[in-house]
């Protein structure tokens, strides 16, 4: 698999609601993402709601060889937009099956089941027993090949792996952000795939020296080094950066080049950025809401 994927979110209407004025275009990323060698595209029931699986679906389908579309569950919105938990049981059983209706496909590669242990929506009151279940169960039936989770942390990744491997986790990192290094940690021992979301910050990258200046030795861009930073700080890790930009899609791309021609003091010294030590799985700051908001609305 490209450790380079692409996150879909931003191909919905501003604040990732509704369709995006021009749903050819957004078509047109998706394919130039397969073409310039994508393989892991990472979307969302929520997001839209519903939209963007369609749009994956109307692009891509059938889906090439290689090409895997992991979607979340468990999450949805409510009337004004806000994000909401969506985790009983017959809702989880309804969106996977929404899901497979929207990308126009018999089976999904891999399933996520949203937590609230790190987004902006409220945790919920129903046991993850009940939830994952619902997904255990739709892959015995052949509808979902892996299972994944999101907003983990190690204590409920730990109980997940009671009732079924986990094949991917997906929770908030990047430069600034380590709140999930502890689950990270988890998943290299164990061989799990870990999917930063916010990759890049949610634009709060500017001004950093320790970004800019391998940047300018590379002739790369500050959000190039930090994507190299996240490929070179884990083994696990795949990126999700996403846009809706050809041009920014390629650069987001070519940040596996990058990361190869990083020093290990260059990435050193952006990992010292923060205190790794001292970071908890926990709700992001408004500040990173406000900024998650803004990059919707302005379509990356």
């Amino acid at each position: 698999m490209n450790r380079v994927g692409y996150g879909a979110m931003q191909l919905a209407g501003p604040n990732v609601w509704g369709p995006p004025s021009d749903p050819e275009s957004a078509r047109r990323v998706l394919r130039q993402a397969v073409e310039l060698g994508v393989t892991f595209f990472d979307t969302a029931n929520a997001y839209g709601p519903r939209t963007v699986n369609r749009l994956i679906g109307e692009a891509l389908r059938p889906f090439p060889e290689g090409v895997t579309v992991g979607n979340k569950v468990g999450a949805g919105r409510g009337p004004d937009g806000s994000w909401i938990i969506t985790d009983h049981p017959d809702t989880v059983r309804r969106q996977v099956h929404e899901a497979l209706a929207d990308l126009g496909t018999e089976t999904s590669e891999l399933t996520y089941l949203r937590l609230g242990g790190d987004g902006p929506a409220p945790r919920s009151d129903v046991p993850l027993e009940d939830s994952l279940g619902v997904l255990v169960e739709l892959r015995d039936q052949g509808l979902i090949r892996r299972i994944g989770l999101s907003g983990a942390s190690p204590r409920m990744l730990a109980r997940a792996q009671k009732m079924t491997p986990i094949a991917a986790v997906q929770n908030r990192f990047n430069l600034l952000d380590r709140s999930g290094v502890q689950v990270l940690a988890d998943c290299e021992a164990q061989d799990i795939m870990f999917v930063p979301y916010f990759p890049l910050a949610s634009g709060q990258l500017a001004g950093y020296d320790e970004l800019t200046g391998p940047a300018r030795r590379l002739g790369a861009t500050p959000a190039q080094v930090a994507l190299a930073w996240l490929l070179r700080r884990s083994p696990a890790m795949v990126v999700i950066p996403g846009t809706t930009n050809p041009d920014h899609l390629r650069a987001n791309i070519a940040a596996s080049e990058v990361a190869e021609n990083l020093t290990d003091a260059e990435v050193a010294r952006l990992t010292g950025l923060v205190d790794e030590s001292k970071a908890v799985i926990d709700q992001p700051h408004q500040s990173t809401l406000d900024a998650l908001s803004s990059l919707a609305e302005s379509h990356g």
